[in-house]
């Protein structure tokens, strides 16, 4: 296959599981399938076998001490492009797992942090860890209130 059949193929591949935690997070199905990590694993192989097309003496070199022209150089090669995206997609996956599944433990809404961690990885998670604290902060005081309220006997 070619780079590009790759790259089409892992973009594919990951919208499957994307969907089933946006749109269908607590059907059994959707549980079951990210409870495995055979997800990652693929991907990771695909991204160890771009890698090891794409490191030479002069890449290693140029990467072991980093300067962003040498970056911007090293990536406008299709094949490190490529390696550079399974990279994005499968962290941007496993952090959106993580998401989902502290949505599942916890009842904090997930579909924008998802949403988010799906374009841009980053601003997913921080979404995420600001619903989570306002949720915690706010709803869990309301809540402990109402359980505390109707716990207590009548004098």
């Amino acid at each position: 296959m070619s780079t590009t059949q790759l790259f089409d193929l892992a973009n594919l591949f990951v919208l499957p599981f994307w969907v089933l935690m946006i749109l269908l997070p607590r059907w059994g199905v959707t549980k079951k399938v990210m409870e495995s990590f055979l997800p990652f694993v693929a991907l990771a192989a695909l991204y160890i076998y771009l890698f090891s097309g794409t490191v030479t003496p002069e890449s290693a070199q140029a990467l072991s001490n980093p300067q962003l022209a040498d970056i911007a150089r090293f990536f406008a090669d299709e094949q490190i492009a490529a390696t550079g995206w399974v990279h994005f997609l499968v962290l941007d996956l496993f952090v959106g797992r993580w998401i989902y599944w502290e949505g599942q433990r916890t009842g904090v809404w997930t579909v924008h942090s998802l949403i988010l961690c799906l374009f841009a990885g980053p601003i997913g998670l921080l979404s995420h860890v600001i619903t989570a604290w306002i949720s915690q902060r706010f709803f869990s005081a309301s809540e402990e209130r109402e359980t505390s309220t109707s716990i207590t006997p009548q004098t």
